[in-house]
């Protein structure tokens, strides 16, 4: 287990740093107004080109590749020019987590807990109302754009339910709405994935023997089908968990929530080229990580899985 865990985060540092630096690279090619903030017009070239130089764009490629790989090391994303002009990036996330934080895990809560209970029961009533439902309610939210059913929610349950339309972190009733939205393609998700595990598990031979010898359903789905069933999906909890926590870009955006989403679309959108190369980092590392710790939990809850191939093994 040791030595499988030591070569996947090898193999994870080694994708990583062929991301980072090819996120590197591709914003090198973005338009070099991004490095200007809103003075990019009053500026001359003669300016400008001591605006770069000072901030080593003017650099061969190697040097400015090694000198970013230098900050990172060190803790330091560089700092934002137009988002907030001199403020180190660093601090500005440091206000920005903690929504994406409460959110996300308020967020993958409800997805668990309401996904799984609707997966086992759709799997418990096969082809019956409460299976049909739960299918239409994964055929829903798989078929229509998230940025449809999140825009009714937000101007008719609102309504309906007297809630806020946009968050407030001193109205902890703002709270609600906006959790729920960003649980809703989770709690599908977990639903879909936890009804196919269990009538993959109900239909083997180790549950029909178990009947057969007189033990109850009650037991068998507690003890042997669900703990079976619900192994596969631990792979992909850590990825879930890590992107939920940072944030949902459309979410944070639709309700005004001050976090790591709606960041990186205000920077996109004012262009503040270090910031979006942060964000992007942040996010590609979460991904990378996520699958990390999925496989290595996957391996370490499932006895059966092989972790080496065996010498003369196919």
């Amino acid at each position: 287990m040791l030595k499988y865990s030591f070569k996947r985060l090898f193999q994870s540092l080694i994708t990583l740093f062929i991301v980072i630096t090819v996120v590197f690279l591709l914003m090198r090619l973005m338009p070099e107004e991004g490095y200007f903030g809103d003075g990019y017009e009053k500026l001359d070239e003669v300016q400008k080109e001591a605006i770069l130089t000072s901030m080593g764009l003017r650099d061969p490629m190697h040097i400015q590749l090694k000198n970013f790989y230098y900050d990172l090391l060190s803790g330091d994303l560089g700092e934002s020019i137009i988002y907030r002009p001199k403020v180190p990036i660093a601090e500005i996330l440091k206000s920005k987590i903690p929504y994406s934080v409460r959110f996300g895990l308020a967020a993958m809560a409800i997805s668990l807990i309401f996904g799984v209970s609707l997966g086992i029961t759709m799997s418990r009533s096969k082809n019956q109302f409460w299976d049909k439902i739960g299918t239409g309610y994964i055929v829903f939210i798989n078929a229509v754009p998230a940025a449809v059913y999140y825009l009714f929610l937000q101007l008719y349950v609102t309504d309906i339910l007297k809630l806020p339309i946009l968050f407030n972190p001193d109205r902890p009733i703002s709270w609600i709405l906006p959790a729920i939205s960003m649980s809703l393609g989770g709690t599908a998700s977990y639903a879909m994935w936890m009804r196919r595990y269990m009538v993959d598990e109900l239909n083997k031979d180790y549950v029909k023997l178990a009947r057969a010898k007189g033990l109850r359903d009650k037991s068998i789905m507690v003890k042997h089908v669900l703990r079976n069933a619900f192994v596969p999906m631990v792979q992909y909890l850590p990825t879930s968990l890590l992107f939920t926590i940072s944030g949902s870009i459309y979410i944070e955006s639709l309700y005004s929530i001050p976090g790591m989403g709606g960041l990186l679309v205000d920077a996109i959108q004012r262009q503040d080229n270090t910031l979006v190369q942060a964000l992007v980092l942040i996010y590609s590392s979460i991904g990378i990580i996520g699958l990390f710790l999925g496989d290595v939990l996957m391996a370490t809850l499932d006895p059966r899985i092989k972790l080496e191939r065996k010498a003369g093994a196919r």
